[in-house]
């Protein structure tokens, strides 16, 4: 697909120009491939500008501008607008063997951005109809800087290159806008792996809650599934002095409340995997003596295991429809799916370890906590064998336990990281073959 926003990226042009795009050939079969410090710096650039530059999901105009320039000018295939804004570049070595893919997500947050760095963000955008501003609170730009400088080393040793590498630059991981879709879904459902399909996909996501270089790897499920549910009570106006004169759907929501918490804590297996059910939002009258006709909740359901996520929809229907009746209301009960649990293959992660162990050195690789937050690169793993594991960025002389989370106004990498995880998408790119 052609790209229509080049104009867009016109400010950035300095970063690319004159560059050395190809790395000196090195032997892929060596040891350990590291970058050079003109690419580091470079990479560090690249992170930089779109630091200054970050732009809410499904509308990375200019950040898939920056992408699939530097693609073009590496010599890959790219294809652009896939989901939007999703850029997609195919690097086909010089060897025969399989093809592996590897994924950076690009889009922001509706965060005014509180550090203190010269390359702050005061960007604003259109969020929910009103102005907001826009910060890279979540490190996806760090994640566009390195797999750029993986797929620009990887061009520079082509020839030596066993087999494929797709590069996946994904719009909207933190959700598309209301009423759109976007995402890792969409890019699959408009054909991104007929382009190529990989025989397995691998990413890196960088984590305040880790020192600088350290890498939190985990078997099997990683970060949980996220959905969405509605519950609307409906009951019968009357006044507050009179509430025999109807049905009082505050009361029967405060119940449902009660009631839901019942699935997770009695319903469910939790010897298999964790699970949390949370509302979040509870709507409801105008007025202190007239009881109101609706209440509308809101709230949020995680856990790591699709069969009894599948259990946790029926049962919250079950359980709030059940417990209107009792009252003599009605629950109308709305499931919105989000992200499945992300599920990194056993097998690919063992496969994967010496290398991981090797390039950032095996006493800062560790087994990381099972994470309640959600990642999109699960529809990827649904597909294929995928593995995704955690980029510490918090500065050594630092507690990570004690750092500014992802998303927080605050959030602060240390860019020293970058170099690891862009050596990281280079040596399991070299490596991959071999583990087969």
């Amino acid at each position: 697909m052609k790209l229509t926003m080049i104009g867009l990226i016109a400010l950035a042009t300095h970063l690319f120009v004159g560059s050395s795009y190809a790395q000196p050939a090195a032997d892929v079969s060596s040891s350990n491939a590291t970058i050079s410090n003109e690419l580091e710096q470079r990479v560090i650039e690249w992170r930089r500008d779109i630091h200054q530059h970050p732009e809410l999901s499904n509308r990375e105009f200019r950040t898939a501008g920056v992408v699939a320039e530097h693609l073009r000018a590496l010599g890959l295939e790219v294809t652009t607008e896939v989901a939007h804004t999703g850029v997609v570049g195919i690097l086909r070595g010089g060897r025969p063997g399989p093809t592996i893919a590897l994924r950076a997500d690009m889009d922001a947050l509706p965060v005014k951005e509180m550090t203190d760095v010269p390359f702050a963000s005061t960007a604003t955008g259109e969020y929910r109809g009103r102005e907001v501003p826009v910060m890279h609170a979540c490190g996806h730009d760090l994640h566009v800087a390195m797999l750029m400088g993986a797929a620009e080393y990887l061009a520079g040793v082509q020839e030596q290159l066993a087999g494929n590498v797709m590069f996946i630059f994904q719009p909207a991981e933190e959700g598309a806008p209301e009423g759109e879709e976007g995402g890792a879904e969409l890019m699959l459902k408009e054909g991104l792996f007929d382009i190529a399909k990989p025989e397995a996909v691998l990413g890196i996501h960088v984590w305040s809650a880790g020192t600088t270089g350290h890498i939190g790897y985990r078997k099997g499920p990683l970060m949980a599934s996220s959905d969405r549910f509605e519950i609307r009570v409906l009951g019968e106006q009357t006044h507050g002095s009179r509430p025999w004169g109807g049905v009082d759907p505050i009361v029967v929501a405060s119940q449902i409340i009660n009631n839901v918490q019942t699935i997770v804590s009695r319903q469910v297996d939790i010897t298999k995997a964790p699970a949390v059910v949370s509302f979040g939002i509870v709507e409801g009258g105008v007025r202190n003596n007239i009881i109101p006709d609706e209440v509308y909740l809101e709230g949020t359901i995680r856990n790591f295991d699709m069969g009894i996520r599948s259990q946790i929809f029926e049962k919250l229907t079950t359980t709030a429809e059940m417990t209107a009746a009792a009252s003599g209301a009605k629950a109308e009960v709305t499931i919105h799916e989000g992200y499945p649990v992300t599920v990194n293959d056993p097998e690919l992660v063992a496969r994967m370890m010496p290398t991981t162990e090797r390039v950032v050195g095996r006493d800062k690789v560790y087994e990381a906590d099972l994470v309640t937050g959600a990642e999109d690169f699960s529809f990827y793993a649904m597909e294929v064998p995928g593995m995704f594991v955690f980029l510490g960025i918090t500065p050594p002389d630092q507690n990570p336990s004690t750092a500014p989370s992802n998303h927080s106004p605050y959030f602060y990498a240390d860019e020293a990281a970058l170099r690891v995880g862009t050596e990281l998408f280079i040596n399991w790119v070299l490596d991959y073959p071999a583990t087969r």
